[in-house]
């Protein structure tokens, strides 16, 4: 039981983030996870057509997955610069913005730092709306076609996270903490990572898949995702770590917090909008 404790405990510094590398190419497993992420939506929607008749097509599935990815990409990359970074966005709105870098003799790819889930969730809903529109079908329809597969595509992000030795847990304890080389100091944490992937991703995802035939109206299992996955995250927000240049916001609660009861308001208000709107249709 020690020789398994100080493994476990000492598992973040055994891990590379980095799969393998050809010169200056690297392939790590944080770009690896979101592409899986994305492939585990891809193929779960295209199982929900073939078995549940849904008015889709399979291309309709890829093409409105090609508007998600981008809206996941800039959304959380705004939404990181105006939820945790806004003055350095103030100060160089083009440099923060843009994945490269000044280098001697030119430019330097620097890959994009600091993505926001909520800003990306924004990103999301602002790209599906605009792609339903283009393709005159509804949006809440189309958001509820690949809600239920979508906290287990989150799953891998989290794990990314976690191999990244990011977004590290509160200093603990408990036999379950962890050492992360990138926290600065040589204390156990909780691996809030872990916790996510597991009560936001699989939990979340086992909920709505059984939900998913159950669906009383339009708008039914987006608003589950918005409540559930906010008040899950908030109750997680207590082990994280808050973000060190800003830590608690307003009544010791951290900004991931304050977002979070922002998406259960917003779970909230969309059932009900959703579900007054379902009972004038069936009243007409």
């Amino acid at each position: 039981m020690g020789d398994f404790t100080f493994w476990w405990q000492h598992l973040p510094s055994q891990m590379n983030p980095v799969i393998l590398s050809f010169g200056s190419f690297a392939l790590r497993w944080y770009g690896t996870m979101y592409i899986i992420a994305f492939a585990v939506v891809y193929l779960l929607a295209r199982y929900r057509l073939r078995s549940e008749s849904l008015p889709f097509s399979r291309p309709f599935i890829g093409d409105a997955l090609t508007w998600v990815m981008l809206g996941v990409i800039l959304g959380g990359r705004l939404g990181y610069l105006l939820f945790y970074g806004l003055g350095a966005l103030i100060a160089d709105p083009l440099g923060t913005l843009l994945p490269w870098s000044n280098a001697s003799g030119g430019c330097a790819f620097s890959g994009i730092s600091g993505m926001s889930y909520h800003g990306g969730l924004i990103g999301v809903a602002v790209a599906l709306f605009a792609f339903t529109k283009a393709r005159k079908t509804g949006f809440l329809e189309t958001v509820d076609l690949f809600i239920p597969a979508v906290p287990l595509g989150y799953t891998f992000g989290r794990l990314g996270n976690f191999i990244n030795g990011e977004l590290y847990g509160r200093v603990t304890d408990a036999a379950i903490g962890m050492y992360f080389p990138m926290a600065g100091t040589h204390q156990l944490r909780h691996p809030s990572q872990l916790y996510e992937a597991f009560f936001e991703g699989i939990v979340l995802f086992v909920i709505l898949w059984l939900l998913r035939r159950r669906s009383p109206f339009p708008g039914f299992l987006s608003a589950v995702y918005l409540f559930g996955y906010g008040l899950v995250r908030f109750f997680i927000e207590f082990f994280r770590e808050p973000d060190a240049h800003i830590g608690f916001v307003a009544f010791s609660l951290s900004m991931g917090q304050l977002l979070c009861l922002a998406m259960m308001l917003a779970g909230v208000s969309l059932f009900f909008f959703t579900s007054s709107s379902a009972k004038k249709v069936r009243t007409r």
